[in-house]
């Protein structure tokens, strides 16, 4: 009898903890970065980023206009094609998801946007840095570092006060990103009384410079500036070491700024040559960056790349507004996202009018070995 009536009572617990369960409400966050492809190891950084925040939010408890809430990640890949791009974008707003992070690059973002805008979707990117991205206004749209007019220029001018450097190439992968970040790269640096020696383009699916880079060699350059993504900048580093570029400085923004370079570059001496900037400051100096970054290398070890503080601080961002506004509806809490003040791990989030992060910092790194060093 004992024994049933235990029974009876685990029974009647357990339906209610499933009712209980049930009657949670499912908050849907969007993610979309390219998990396939070359970029793949961005884009797992960063949906890992964001899949961290959602199990901390969980394990915390969140809850929305006195509702318990339970936050789930629908994670897509965009291939950082942006086709792609658009296609899961209008498959998010399909499903109806509450906010969104990403996408990681600028030339697949910056078309989504359109589409988060006219489905009504509160979107966060924590990567894309092409200014253009917020041009348009749209109240959907927001930005958690700086843009490439910031990263261009920080380089310009380390680039000729820093280094006093007087003649520099540029190349481009021709996306949004690479162009865009070169454009601002070079504008400045003309402003400075450096000479742009040569200007080559590239894709960002080419592995083979020698052509270009024997160019540039031409020229005699102190300096190149490469505006893309670090599968070309590896390859370009070790061919720039083939031709005996070896005594030039190697420029690039975000995109190359990353630990996967190391790999990438595969033991080439031209590395120590390379001077890249961060929109954001290092991690030793993010409010909770180096306790963060110990939880996520324990979680996902040796998968940490750039920006996956940036997706946590993003999905934090978004649930912080449906907080303030006690409502999950992307009309309803969007207005409080413009009033965002939330101390994240990467900084004290807070957005200018236009969507665009108020009092970005920039960080620019070298690398010795195989070690990625801040140098301010």
């Amino acid at each position: 009898m004992q024994m049933k009536l235990k029974a009876t009572v685990v029974a009647a617990l357990t339906a209610a903890a499933g009712v209980a369960l049930a009657q949670d409400m499912v908050v849907k966050i969007g993610h979309v970065a390219p998990v396939s492809g070359p970029q793949a190891a961005y884009g797992k950084d960063n949906e890992n980023g964001a899949r961290m925040a959602v199990d901390d939010l969980n394990a915390a408890g969140v809850t929305i206009g006195g509702k318990k809430v339970r936050l789930e990640l629908v994670a897509e890949d965009d291939a950082a094609d942006p086709k792609q791009g658009a296609a899961v974008a209008q498959k998010l707003c399909d499903a109806k998801v509450n906010g969104i992070v990403g996408h990681l690059n600028s030339g697949t973002t910056i078309p989504a946007s359109k589409l988060y805008n006219d489905c009504g979707i509160p979107h966060i990117t924590p990567s894309a840095t092409n200014p253009n991205l917020t041009k348009p206004g749209y109240k959907t749209t927001w930005r958690l570092l700086a843009n490439d007019n910031a990263l261009g220029a920080g380089l310009a001018f380390y680039a000729a006060d820093a280094l006093k450097l007087k003649r520099i190439a540029v190349i481009d992968d021709r996306t949004a990103y690479g162009q865009g970040v070169a454009d601002v790269f070079k504008s400045t640096a003309k402003a400075k009384g450096i000479q742009i020696v040569d200007e080559q383009f590239t894709t960002d699916k080419s592995v083979d410079f020698m052509s270009i880079l024997t160019a540039i060699k031409s020229k005699n350059p102190d300096g190149v500036f490469f505006g893309g993504m670090d599968p070309q900048a590896g390859p370009m580093l070790r061919q720039m070491e083939q031709l005996g570029l070896t005594n030039v400085k190697y420029f690039g923004g975000d995109g190359i700024c990353t630990m996967d370079l190391i790999k990438q570059s595969a033991g080439a001496k031209t590395l120590d040559n390379v001077i890249c900037a961060e929109g954001g400051a290092s991690l030793d100096k993010m409010p909770g960056g180096k306790a963060w970054k110990a939880r996520y290398d324990a979680k996902y070890p040796g998968q940490f790349q750039v920006y996956s503080p940036y997706t946590y601080d993003a999905v934090h961002v978004l649930v912080d507004a449906m907080k303030r506004a006690n409502s999950t509806d992307p009309k309803v809490y969007m207005p409080k996202l413009a009033e965002t003040n939330y101390k994240g791990i990467t900084t004290n989030v807070q957005f200018e009018s236009n969507g665009e992060l108020k009092n970005p910092a920039m960080t620019l790194y070298t690398y010795k070995g195989d070690k990625k060093i801040a140098l301010n």
